[in-house]
C-alpha cells in the first residue's frame, strides 16, 4: 500500500526565482515567454530584474531553459515535466467497466537504485502496490504504459474478488489526500498576496500528481479533486491573461 506523507497541514515556503520562472512556464502553452512578459510576471512575486536575469542565465546553463528570439522556452528535458503536469491537471479518463490494470514485476537481480526508480515510475503512472511486486489500479485511464517496462514487468487485466471500493481505500489514503486538498483550497482562498498564491498553486500541482484519479463510484463523498483542478486552471488563465493584457496594452 502506498502511503504518501499527507496530513492535511501545509508547509509552504517562498519560491525561489528559479521556481517562480518554472511555475510560470510550466503553466504556459506553448511554454515560452518574451523577456518583458517574464519581467512583468515576476515583479508581482517579489523577484527583481537583476535577480531574474541571474536566474535565467543559470537555468540556461543548467539545461532548464533555451533562449529564443526575444525570450525563453522550456528545454526539451522539461517538456516531459510539463506533460506530466498537464496530465495531473487534466487527466484523460474513460468510463470504467470494472476491470483493473495489474502489473507484476518479473525482473530479478536489480539493485536498490533500479528498484527505487521502478517504484517511482509505477507510482507516477497512478498504480498502487497491493503487495511486493504486484501493482494495480482501476482501468479507467486512457494512457498506455511505456513500452520499455515490458523488460521488467508483465501486464494483466484483472477483476479482484474484493469489493472495489474497499480495495481502493486500502491502496490509497483517500481521506488524507482529501484533507490536504481541502486545506490547500482554504489556504488559497485566504491568501491575497501573489507570492503566497503562486506557492500554494505550485503545491496544488504537486498534490494533483498524487491524485489516483479513480472512477467516481470509488471515491469518497465530496471528493475535492475537481475543485482543486478548476481552481488551478482558473488561476493560470487569470495570471497569464492579465499580464499579457498589460504588456500588450503598453
Amino acid at each position: 500500500m502506498n502511503v504518501p506523507a499527507w496530513s492535511g497541514t501545509l508547509d509552504l515556503r517562498p519560491l525561489s526565482a528559479r521556481s517562480v520562472v518554472l511555475s510560470l512556464l510550466l503553466g504556459t502553452h506553448p511554454p515560452e515567454l518574451p523577456v518583458r512578459e517574464l519581467l512583468r510576471l515576476v515583479e508581482g512575486f517579489g523577484v527583481g530584474g537583476s535577480t531574474l536575469r541571474a536566474a535565467l542565465s543559470r537555468m540556461v546553463a543548467a539545461g532548464d531553459l533555451r533562449r529564443t528570439d526575444g525570450g525563453y522556452r522550456l528545454s526539451d528535458r522539461l517538456l516531459e515535466r510539463q506533460r506530466r503536469q498537464d496530465d495531473a491537471v487534466r487527466p484523460r479518463t474513460r468510463a470504467w467497466d470494472g476491470d483493473w490494470e495489474m502489473v507484476v514485476i518479473t525482473a530479478t537481480g536489480r539493485g536498490p537504485a533500479e528498484r527505487a526508480d521502478l517504484r517511482t515510475r509505477l507510482t507516477a503512472l497512478r498504480l498502487a502496490e497491493l503487495r511486493e511486486g504486484v501493482w494495480l489500479r482501476p482501468a479507467n485511464l486512457t494512457r498506455a504504459l511505456p513500452g520499455d517496462l515490458d523488460r521488467v514487468v508483465q501486464r494483466y487485466t484483472a477483476r479482484p474478488e474484493r469489493p472495489p471500493g474497499e480495495l481502493a481505500a486500502h491502496l490509497w489514503p483517500l481521506d488524507a489526500w482529501s484533507a490536504t486538498a481541502r486545506t490547500l483550497l482554504a489556504h488559497i482562498a485566504g491568501s491575497p498576496r501573489p507570492a503566497d498564491r503562486l506557492a500554494a498553486f505550485a503545491a496544488v500541482v504537486r498534490h494533483l500528481r498524487a491524485d489516483p484519479v479513480l472512477p467516481p463510484e470509488l471515491l469518497p463523498a465530496d471528493w475535492p479533486g475537481t475543485a482543486l483542478r478548476a481552481g488551478y486552471t482558473d488561476y493560470q488563465r487569470e495570471l497569464i491573461g492579465a499580464v499579457r493584457a498589460r504588456v500588450h496594452g503598453t
